[in-house]
């Protein structure tokens, strides 16, 4: 028996139906518009959940933190990843910290505007062991004391038609919701003795705060039965629904319309299918045209903690083409986002950084811990997308490949190269005139930048220089105060092959010496390179060119450091690599 579940993450976002009182009642709406996407911390502690919210997704705008499973699961030798997601009861005591660990949590993140989104497993109990992380024990897979019997499984031949129990036929409906998933003792969730006891589960989450769940391996469960679930709730909850897309299987996402919003799986790999290798200009359409679930109905991410694994997406370990897609996701005008926060792994099964019983540790980023969700491609990236809720996709540019650029509404504005060489152009940003923080490159605070700025002149235009495998970004909230004037460097230089010059220097709009937040010089004029960016007014600043080779190794031209001075018009400095 397999002991992963890599086809059994199902996430389910799905509005919640009729509730027990006889009138009809509110129902939870989808998030919409800005503040809704959601940080997946995947398999982070409680503790350090809540703290999160409190530090990052809150200040940063995240409307929502998806957790993993709260209910007690099963401990096995090694403890892989994969064990929370085998429920033996649903006391709240598992890996992640106990029930008071969890409603504080719950309390903190609320206290900072983030909505909690519970990783909610109920197609299925364990497939293996007999002890669990809150102390629970029980004979086997098919009994659990005071919980569950055989009784309330599903079993051959009745209703499943496999001989060893076990999904074989994706083509067959009765295979996919009525047999076990890998081994999994799948619950009988048609009778109401069972549904009873699933929502009562899901209930306790309520009554703790929790504003909605993840429903795990949905496509394993008839939306009939996730109605009935859903009927017994006593409080309005927001649900995403895993149903991952197979062609021409007998049970498919639209299925589950009516049950709750869905996990778009297929756009994690149509952005795969472009970023990595295809052309990112045929994204000019990207949507429900693609065949994809409506807008309003899809909770979309790069990936998550199952595609990450089986290769069917992109990850933190793709780099640069991973944080690009982010942006792209973003910045976009489809889905309600979900952005992925790893632990780093070498094999499928690697636990997260854990103590000897198994009990995660706290979160440490950079040890252990990707939390691409605090990264400013992504966490800025939220800010822009709070921004521009609610407008449309305008002036699309791209050079038919691998650079593309496009506004939303009057609000924000985007450009990704995903070429080596460096993009420079004027492009119509749609946006009011004014100076705008690059929010890919600096943070604003105060009404300034701590990095490039951008002016947009009367007519919406503005003359951006994007370097290879980077992208741009503005919008509405990052514009700043004070006055700027344009100041062009030219630098005259020999490169080698997959070269690319920058500027850097000593003030925010150059970077502060850091050379990854540099300003990138076009070579269309080579061997001279050219940039214009804007600079404070009346503002003394020292600086350097740089060469960044593909690999991203950079080599500085050598001492001393270059000095100017803007004064109250345009600046044209001329100079020569050393």
């Amino acid at each position: 028996m397999t002991t992963t579940l890599h086809w059994g993450r199902v996430v389910i976002v799905a509005t919640l139906l009729a509730l027990l009182s006889p009138t009809p009642s509110a129902v939870a709406a989808p998030p919409g518009g800005g503040h809704d996407v959601i940080a997946n911390l995947f398999e982070w502690p409680w503790t350090s959940v809540g703290s999160e919210c409190t530090t990052v997704l809150g200040p940063k705008g995240y409307g929502g933190v998806q957790v993993s499973p709260p209910e007690e699961s099963v401990t096995v030798a090694g403890h892989p990843w994969w064990e929370v997601y085998q429920p033996v009861s649903y006391q709240l005591t598992s890996r992640m910290g106990n029930r008071q660990q969890f409603a504080a949590m719950v309390s903190s993140c609320h206290a900072a505007g983030v909505k909690v989104y519970a990783d909610a497993v109920i197609n299925h109990m364990t497939g293996q062991g007999n002890t669990g992380y809150g102390g629970t024990t029980f004979p086997d897979k098919y009994d659990y004391p005071g919980r569950y019997s055989s009784a309330d499984f599903h079993h051959y031949p009745n209703p499943c038609p496999e001989s060893d129990g076990q999904i074989h036929n994706y083509g067959v409906q009765a295979d996919v919701q009525e047999c076990e998933l890998v081994g999994l003792a799948d619950l009988y969730t048609e009778h109401d003795n069972v549904r009873t006891s699933i929502a009562g589960y899901l209930n306790d989450l309520l009554s703790l705060g929790v504003d909605g769940f993840r429903v795990d391996a949905a496509k394993h469960i008839n939306p009939a039965d996730i109605a009935g679930i859903e009927a017994k709730l006593t409080k309005p909850a927001y649900l995403y629904q895993e149903v991952i897309y197979g062609a021409g299987e007998a049970v498919q996402p639209q299925q589950y319309e009516g049950t709750g919003d869905l996990l778009e799986f297929r756009y994690g790999t149509n952005l795969k299918a472009k970023f990595n290798g295809g052309n990112i200009a045929d994204l000019a359409t990207f949507g429900q045209s693609w065949g994809m679930e409506p807008s309003a109905k899809a909770v979309v991410f790069v990936d998550n903690h199952d595609t990450q694994r089986n290769g069917s997406t992109l990850s933190y370990k793709d780099g640069a083409v991973y944080r690009l897609a982010t942006v792209f996701g973003l910045a976009w005008n489809y889905g309600t986002p979900n952005v992925m926060s790893s632990f780093d792994f070498a094999n499928n099964d690697q636990s997260p950084p854990s103590a000897a019983n198994g009990m995660v540790s706290a979160v440490s980023c950079g040890s252990g811990w990707e939390c691409e969700h605090r990264q400013r491609y992504a966490a800025n990236m939220v800010g822009f997308h709070n921004a521009v809720a609610g407008t449309g996709v305008g002036n699309w540019w791209s050079d038919g490949s691998n650079q593309i650029a496009f506004s939303r509404g009057g609000n924000g504005f985007v450009a990704i190269n995903k070429e080596g060489g460096t993009l420079a152009r004027t492009f119509v940003t749609g946006l009011p005139a004014g100076n705008y923080c690059d929010v890919l490159h600096g943070d604003v605070a105060n009404g300034t930048c701590t990095g490039p700025v951008i002016t947009v002149d009367g007519n919406g235009n503005a003359a951006i220089t994007v370097g290879g495998m980077d992208a741009v970004a503005i919008h509405a909230g990052s514009k700043v105060t004070g006055s700027h004037v344009q100041v062009t460097f030219t630098e005259n230089a020999t490169t080698s092959w997959g070269q690319n010059v920058y500027v850097v220097g000593s003030i925010p709009a150059l970077g502060r010496w850091n050379t990854a937040n540099a300003i990138a010089l076009s070579s269309a004029g080579y061997p001279a390179w050219t940039a214009t960016t804007s600079l404070p007014v009346n503002t003394a600043f020292q600086y350097k060119y740089v060469k960044k080779n593909s690999d991203g190794t950079v080599t500085w031209e050598s001492d001393p450091n270059r000095s100017a001075s803007t004064g109250t018009g345009p600046l044209n400095l001329s100079d020569s690599w050393r």
